[in-house]
């Protein structure tokens, strides 16, 4: 009898390696897929919450990015490489979807809230992050929470410089919202989270780029933020498109981490263009004559990471 039920053990054990392995089979985590769910969709509007001591110059310089990603008229005059160019990238996304329900996406900037007075502190939760983002609209919206230099965020500077995530809407039953936060890593670690504009604190070691805007850790903030809204777009909720695991996902912008020009490689972001007056270096116009620097973008077409030129 011992017998009989230490080989059904066997056979049960066998029988569970086989479907665990077939399952990881199943799992393909070295190619872009799209996993089915919902992207960003509509009219959206990016609404910005500054938390913490911002200068009206440095919210300029985010604003008048949010505001160049409008394929507008306004924008369109913009001449290339424009930042409306550059999020091209992102709206071929909803060129290459096979779900009938997906429809274009375009953005425009939405409204500010300051928050001056660190209503929830200094130092941050990911829960504080979400009641901060649900202060703003929550119906076709994004909202943008951006934390000044003193405030430390958790994982900041750890495993992170920004991430966006969902909350749950006040509107109807199983309504979503998507949100972003970047912190500014000026005084904390522009090594880690404002590369090529500061040196790095590993790799490679290579001369800091001059920040385009003059401002190492608002132009910093851009670049994170750019990465994050191709990724909110792309993957608001977990399930659109991605690469590897879902609790570790590869996104649109994340994809191609370090890549800013042609010819990049580790230690060096890539050929770009150099402001003749400032020496900033950039590679897209924004704007009021703003220029950015922002980081390539995974192309589904090329399955490649895009740069401007």
């Amino acid at each position: 009898m011992a017998s009989y039920v230490l080989g059904c053990l066997l056979l049960l054990a066998v029988a569970f390696v086989c479907l665990e392995a077939r399952t990881d089979q199943t799992q393909d985590y070295t190619s872009f897929q799209y996993h089915r769910g919902a992207l960003l969709t509509g009219d959206v509007s990016i609404n910005l919450i500054w938390y913490g001591k911002f200068k009206p110059s440095q919210r300029a310089i985010v604003t008048d990015f949010v505001a160049s990603l409008s394929s507008s008229r306004r924008s369109s005059m913009v001449q290339n490489p424009s930042v409306a160019t550059w999020w091209k990238t992102v709206e071929k996304y909803y060129h290459v979807s096979k779900t009938t329900k997906t429809r274009g996406l375009t953005l425009s900037l939405g409204e500010h809230i300051l928050d001056e007075g660190y209503s929830m502190g200094k130092s941050l939760t990911e829960g504080n992050l979400k009641a901060l983002a649900a202060q703003g609209g929550q119906s076709y919206a994004v909202n943008v929470v951006l934390t000044s230099a003193d405030v430390v965020v958790q994982g900041f500077c750890v495993n992170r410089c920004g991430s966006h995530g969902s909350g749950s809407g006040s509107g109807k039953k199983g309504s979503r919202f998507a949100y972003i936060w970047v912190g500014n890593s000026e005084t904390q670690c522009p090594g880690q989270c404002a590369w090529p504009l500061h040196a790095p604190v590993y790799g490679p070691q290579s001369s800091p780029l001059v920040a385009p805007n003059n401002d190492v850790g608002l132009d910093g903030m851009v670049i994170n933020l750019a990465s994050l809204l191709a990724g909110t777009a792309t993957n608001p909720f977990g399930d659109g498109y991605y690469q590897g695991p879902k609790t570790a996902p590869l996104e649109a912008g994340s994809a191609c981490t370090g890549v800013y020009g042609k010819g990049s490689y580790p230690g060096y972001a890539g050929e770009l263009l150099v402001d003749a007056t400032t020496g900033g270096s950039y590679n897209a116009k924004g704007l009021n004559g703003r220029k950015y620097l922002l980081p390539a973008l995974y192309d589904l077409k090329t399955s490649a990471c895009s740069t401007l030129f």
